[in-house]
């Protein structure tokens, strides 16, 4: 009977297989800490290497933040301002600068009224994407960081949702950083890098999770930021080698505020209660002092992306592998989760207008 066995099972009756699946087990574990180890190094040499070529960004660096008003962009601002520096601010409301002015100032003495340019325009515009830079190389000379980041956020089943809604989210979150940036270019270009910067300029185009990873009831965000995120990774691809370093940031879900200057549609009520939850849970979403130190330090080490939030980084990782798969979670998420439109006929009873310029959340 022994004979006529396979080989496979003569070995598996031998006693000494428990010490040949031991060392397996043992050759196995070690295997596997060494890759571990090997990536926890890889990681390492990384970020030794980043630190190595940081290059801070000068005392008296001209950064432009557009929605720089609040939320993320005044956040972003603060932290720049931890040296001195000149900046630019831009959104809708003159009396939202002001008052942002006057608490960067409280927060960080040594800078004083005359290193703040306030620009008060609607970046939906063209004409007024071109004035901001017209206006900001005429007062300042030069441009070392811009920072894109104005945005406006409209949240509703596609049913409930206008073109005129993909319109704004076009407008505000692609062709407005697209006008700005060609804008700058030539003196972007044409400038020496700042005393201490081997960089001419550092551009900044603050996308999302959702510019990676299309999110349900967020299709006009979504939209306009797979578009910014296009641009800005081809735009990265093109100017790095001139000595101007894109950085292209996808946060996931932050802490900003601007939910509170969401626009709405279908069932409203229900729509503002998920979205307003999400935006404001901690440990789901970030701080936005906690993302401005990151995007901070992605400009200075010369980062070409950077992904905020754990789930966020998940996320982006999960969809380029499995990209059925999470376009599935996806629409369960859409059927059981969130709202349903509002109406048969997929016609909202209610849509609520966004207002100002917000810093994405």
């Amino acid at each position: 009977m022994g004979a006529g066995l396979y080989p496979v099972q003569r070995v598996l009756m031998n006693k000494p297989t428990k010490s040949v699946i031991t060392a397996v087990a043992i050759g196995s574990a070690v295997a596997a800490t060494a890759v571990v180890g090997s990536a926890a190094a890889l990681v390492g040499a990384r970020a030794a290497i980043r630190a190595l070529c940081s290059q801070p960004v000068p005392e008296g660096a001209v950064v432009l933040i557009t929605g720089g008003s609040r939320g993320l962009g005044y956040a972003m601002a603060s932290r720049f301002a931890h040296k001195h520096v000149r900046l630019v601010l831009a959104a809708r409301d003159r009396g939202e600068l002001e008052r942002a002015q006057a608490s960067l100032i409280a927060e960080h003495p040594h800078l004083a009224p005359e290193d703040f340019y306030l620009f008060s325009g609607d970046l939906m515009d063209p004409g007024e994407c071109r004035r901001l830079i017209a206006e900001t190389v005429a007062h300042f000379g030069r441009i070392d960081v811009l920072v894109n980041n104005a945005g406006i956020i409209e949240v509703g089943p596609v049913e409930n949702q206008s073109v005129e809604s993909f319109e704004r989210a076009l407008r505000i979150y692609y062709l407005a950083p697209v006008t700005i940036t060609l804008a700058a270019l030539p003196h972007l270009l044409r400038q020496s890098p700042g005393p201490g910067w081997k960089r001419r300029a550092a551009i900044v185009n603050i996308s999302s999770i959702g510019g990676k990873v299309a999110v349900p009831h967020l299709l006009p965000y979504c939209a306009g930021k797979f578009a910014l995120t296009g641009f800005s990774e081809g735009l990265h691809a093109e100017l790095r080698h001139k000595g101007i370093r894109v950085t292209t940031v996808c946060p996931g879900l932050m802490r900003t505020g601007g939910e509170d200057h969401a626009g709405f549609a279908g069932q409203v009520e229900k729509e503002q209660r998920w979205f307003k939850l999400s935006a404001k849970t901690p440990g789901v979403s970030a701080s936005v002092r906690c993302a401005a130190s990151r995007i901070y330090s992605a400009v200075v080490t010369g980062r070409a992306e950077l992904t905020i939030t754990p789930q966020a980084w998940v996320a982006a990782r999960l969809h380029g592998l499995c990209p059925e798969t999470s376009q599935y979670a996806a629409s369960l998420a859409n059927r059981y989760i969130l709202p349903a439109p509002h109406g048969s006929d997929g016609r909202a009873d209610e849509i609520s207008s966004p207002s100002g310029v917000l810093s994405p959340s």
